[in-house]
């Protein structure tokens, strides 16, 4: 943790804000959220009139992507890189700017408009550890439709399974993701979950590493779609701060798993205080965490944590401790 003080002065700091946090949780989070951009400000910060379940920020409006990108974007930090893409597999590496992100995302959301996806729907992503991954999740964001990214790791009827449970309209994949210098194809793991739980669209990057069989009508290819239905502008979607911004499901499978609904209001207000308050992230910084985009921690601090603080996150595909 970055110290500019002295060890006792921030103790001291830390120990006002955290007694603060605690008296006036209202006024606390309300500061909190002010930090933010909002469509239409709450009408109370915190409701727990249906005790023991709470909201937060009733009454408000906002978009997670805009505040991840817009904000910073028309803040003058477009050419600040929002991402940084390693694959140790294939020692490729890609720098993408806030304001190359920007537009990305917007010309997938375009995408995903332009072939029915509204408000409310969801998008199930099976994807490696690319910068796909975030524009995707960012482009879903910005309308409101609802993401579920399913991790990797998971085989056809853990798939499936979570496809079926989200009910999924539209799923993105790509050929393959890279592990330990080995192609591992999701593209046809993909098309054998979709035997058990079908979409209507399938949305495929291809990489080039492995063969894809295409299903005439519902599948398409990524970069074809983009040059047809991209959009250089797509106006942010405001959300309710109780609606939802994403489905993750936990990894148990003896009785299924379970699907966890994230809000949009005060995740993304939590959120941008931890990465304040916990991990002490400024302007300038690089925040790597070791986890995968299918993974909560993936989701919370690889894309929208570091996005919502506007500072570089570190995209790594491969493991550790491959090559050595």
């Amino acid at each position: 943790m970055r110290r500019t003080s002295g060890d006792a002065e921030a103790g001291t700091r830390y120990n006002e804000v955290y007694n603060y946090s605690l008296t006036d949780p209202e006024g606390f989070w309300g500061n909190a959220a002010r930090e933010l951009h909002w469509y239409r400000k709450w009408d109370k910060v915190l409701d727990v009139s249906d005790h023991p379940l709470a909201r937060w920020f009733t009454g408000g409006q906002t978009n997670i992507c805009y505040n991840a990108l817009d904000r910073h974007v028309l803040g003058g930090a477009a050419d600040t890189p929002a991402v940084i893409w390693e694959t140790t597999a294939e020692g490729q590496s890609r720098t993408i700017s806030y304001g190359e992100l920007y537009r990305e995302v917007n010309r997938f959301a375009g995408v995903l408009l332009n072939i029915g996806v509204k408000k409310g729907d969801r998008v199930a992503l099976y994807l490696p550890m690319v910068p796909e991954s975030f524009i995707a999740i960012l482009a879903c964001l910005r309308i409101g439709a609802v993401h579920s990214a399913i991790f990797t790791g998971f085989g056809v009827d853990a798939v499936a399974t979570r496809i079926a449970g989200c009910g999924a309209k539209v799923l993105i994949t790509a050929d393959a993701g890279l592990r330990r210098n080995k192609a591992i194809p999701l593209k046809a793991i993909v098309d054998r979950a979709l035997e058990k739980a079908p979409v209507e669209t399938v949305i495929v990057i291809d990489r080039g590493l492995t063969d894809i069989t295409m299903k005439a009508g519902r599948d398409h290819y990524w970069a074809e779609l983009d040059k047809e239905k991209g959009e250089d502008y797509i106006e942010p979607v405001p959300l309710g701060s109780h609606e939802p911004s994403y489905i993750i499901y936990t990894a148990r499978e003896t009785a299924g798993p379970g699907g966890v609904v994230r809000d949009t209001g005060g995740y993304m207000v939590a959120l941008h205080n931890s990465m304040k308050q916990i991990y002490d992230l400024r302007k300038g910084d690089v925040c790597w965490a070791a986890s995968d985009v299918g993974w909560v921690v993936g989701h919370s601090y690889m894309i929208y944590g570091p996005l919502l603080s506007g500072v570089t996150s570190l995209l790594v595909e491969g493991t550790p401790d491959y090559p050595d």
